[in-house]
């Protein structure tokens, strides 16, 4: 599968959090976790504008460095 250049917010936290009672919950728990690192907001800031519904390419991959998740395990999902 190739990732596209844009990832959809919802569709991210469909596979981070496949227990989670509702996507806003999910979407919350994430919002969550990267304000609890300083270090990775910040990384995601510089990569683009988080202020969209969706994430670039390169803000996924931070994203998911902070999980110790590559890519390919993500995309199996």
């Amino acid at each position: 599968m190739i990732v596209q250049r844009t990832i959809l917010k919802q569709d991210i936290v469909r596979k981070l959090y496949p227990n989670s009672n509702s996507i806003r919950s999910a979407l919350q728990q994430l919002r969550n976790e990267i304000d609890f690192c300083p270090e990775l907001k910040k990384q995601i800031e510089l990569a683009g504008n988080t202020r969209r519904h969706y994430y670039t390419k390169q803000q996924l991959l931070l994203i998911l460095e902070h999980f110790c998740i590559t890519l390919e395990e993500f995309e199996e999902l």
